[in-house]
């Protein structure tokens, strides 16, 4: 037995990257789909090798997983970094704020690194970094076109799986062709008429930097719908609310309509940024109206 990690699966074969030994292409034993268990990307596994010349082998055991995300669909991830660009395209925080909730609820650690810092003009880049450095977030500043950055960005991979996330456009594939040579990636380029990114990345595919860190990397997203958790647990995905919950008078207080407010109250005070609160409560509502449609309540009629 060989133990390695799924780093791409495609029609039903999973390619197994072991340490100092390549990369295996295998299949998975039958009694997975019994047990109703699918591998991953990311998965760790053993495989019994069958054709050492053909580095072809079999998955025979899927070893207990730390972390699962759903949407890119990958296991063990250690940390996620979402990429956004200070200019071209223009920051999208709404979307920024998705992200940071959806990683939050699957409880993973978090890097935020804003790209395209040769495009940064004035004091709004450093406003941006500042504002969610104060959130509490790792914030990196990169720009793959200077190579400026690069060594902080490799030194919060090291020893991780780390899921590049991001919108279209951003520069993740520029920046993944610096840190890995022995991979080219497509780069697109944002079109002038919209403003918005190519997709460049088709698949979701693990990549090896050493034997011990991996990168993914996924397409890019122009929205995101948070399913995974209710509008009801939203507010604790925000982790800059958690120093002001205890200021409020109801325990299950949302922050919107209630009086005696902690987090409305700290808005108030600039302990909060502006943004995140609006962001907060325009991803509630869509949250709230997604769950109406899905689960409408029963009417009169209905009930006969």
């Amino acid at each position: 037995m060989m133990r390695g990690k799924i780093v791409k699966g495609i029609a039903g074969f999973y390619y197994v990257h072991v340490p100092e030994h390549g990369v295996f292409e295998c299949k998975a034993r039958g009694i997975f789909r019994k047990e109703a268990l699918t591998p991953m990307i990311g998965d760790d596994v053993e495989i019994q090798v069958v054709d050492p010349a053909r580095k072809k082998g079999n998955i025979e055991k899927i070893l207990e997983r730390r972390s699962e995300l759903l949407r890119p669909s990958v296991a063990n991830i250690d940390q996620a970094l979402l990429v956004f660009a200070l200019h071209q395209p223009e920051p999208n925080l709404q979307l920024l704020d998705r992200f940071l909730a959806m990683v939050e609820n699957a409880g993973i650690d978090v890097v935020l690194c804003f790209n395209k810092a040769d495009t940064e003009q004035g004091s709004e880049g450093e406003a941006l970094e500042e504002m969610y450095r104060r959130v509490g977030y790792h914030v990196l500043v990169t720009s793959a076109l200077e190579d400026r950055g690069l060594e902080p960005l490799k030194k919060v991979l090291h020893h991780k799986t780390t899921v590049f996330a991001g919108p279209s456009g951003v520069g993740k594939s520029s920046l993944l062709n610096l840190l890995q040579e022995a991979v080219s990636f497509e780069t697109g380029s944002v079109s002038r008429k919209i403003g918005r990114g190519r997709h460049t990345t088709r698949h979701v595919e693990l990549i090896a930097l050493d034997k011990d860190s991996y990168l993914v990397d996924t397409p890019g997203f122009s929205s995101l719908q948070l399913d995974d958790f209710s509008s009801q647990d939203l507010k604790d995905q925000f982790i800059d609310f958690h120093p002001f919950l205890d200021a409020c008078r109801f325990k299950g207080c949302m922050h919107l309509k209630e009086p005696v407010c902690g987090v409305k109250e700290a808005v108030r005070d600039g302990k909060i940024h502006p943004s995140r609160y609006e962001n907060y409560k325009a991803i509630y509502e869509e949250m709230q109206e997604l769950q109406k449609n899905q689960y409408p309540r029963k009417t009169d009629k209905n009930r006969r």
